[in-house]
């Protein structure tokens, strides 16, 4: 593979066919039900396994994949031909895969931009679309990098989650943020600041949260060339009417806008749970 490579792991959720049509390569992390340990992916651990094991209380946890997997990726890509590498991947203050891919970097026999996209999601596979584009328009290694870290900090990531019990299980939100929440039964708007989970507002129905999401993510997409796409878990009809007002709104601000619509891969899906609807609002360069 020659020139300069772009890689992510599997929580950017990039469809497969738009990963592979661009030569992106995916790094899967790993999720644990019970006793089992999967690749995240069709053949391996799918959102609605993962769905289910929450809703059944068997224990979900998930793994980064360790820096030798990416070292092994790194050397491989150099023995074909690669002449340098830009790793992007989700928030180095959500996971340890931002950490591991540094790590194999500074081993590796070519250079590698290890990006972190201070994001989670698509607002990731977003990124890594951007260092390819700046790629294909005859970029360097280090624009390429430069850009998808920069449309990750531009992005904007909002979600709605029906508990956050499941973001405390994973250390994500403190013990008492997660209590708070549910004896006052609201329906916390989150969002990611710096990388980190970090509550927006508070409402008291799932109906004015999805249209509060509705309302953000309008705002910020104000009159910018944007991408935008909603994400759930187990919640595809919310979903599926939140992507639909959304267009409607988006068509008669900007012109019209496709907004993409799926679910959440089953890594992140193991931290929000089932019923989390979330909006990624991601200006183009």
């Amino acid at each position: 593979m020659p020139g300069t490579v772009i890689v992510t792991d599997s929580t950017s959720s990039l469809p497969p066919d738009v990963a592979a049509s661009r030569e992106i390569i995916v790094v899967p992390l790993q999720v644990v039900i019970g006793a089992r340990v999967l690749d995240e992916g069709s053949d391996g651990a799918t959102p609605d396994m993962v769905a289910q094991a929450l809703r059944d209380f068997v224990p979900v946890s998930t793994s980064r994949p360790a820096p030798a997997v990416f070292a092994e990726l790194y050397r491989r890509l150099h023995s074909e031909g690669a002449d340098e590498v830009v790793s992007v991947h989700l928030s180095g203050e959500m996971s340890g895969t931002l950490e591991s891919a540094q790590l194999a970097a500074q081993e590796a026999d070519l250079p590698v931009h290890v990006v972190d996209s201070t994001q989670v999601g698509i607002a990731t596979g977003y990124a890594a679309l951007t260092a390819r584009d700046v790629l294909d328009s005859g970029g360097s290694a280090q624009e390429a990098a430069e850009a998808a870290a920069s449309r990750g900090h531009a992005a904007t990531s909002l979600f709605y989650v029906d508990t956050l019990e499941y973001l405390r299980r994973g250390g994500r939100i403190g013990a008492a943020a997660a209590i708070l929440g549910s004896a006052l039964s609201v329906k916390p708007l989150l969002e990611i600041v710096d990388g980190r989970v970090s509550p927006r507002e508070r409402v008291r129905t799932a109906t004015r949260a999805l249209a509060r999401l509705e309302d953000l993510a309008v705002e910020a997409a104000a009159d910018q060339e944007v991408d935008v796409c909603v994400s759930h878990l187990a919640n595809d009809a919310r979903a599926a009417e939140l992507a639909d007002r959304l267009g409607e709104r988006l068509a008669d601000q900007l012109g019209e806008r496709e907004v993409m619509c799926g679910e959440l891969g089953a890594v992140l899906g193991a931290h929000v749970g089932p019923g989390m609807v979330a909006v990624c609002v991601a200006p183009r360069p």
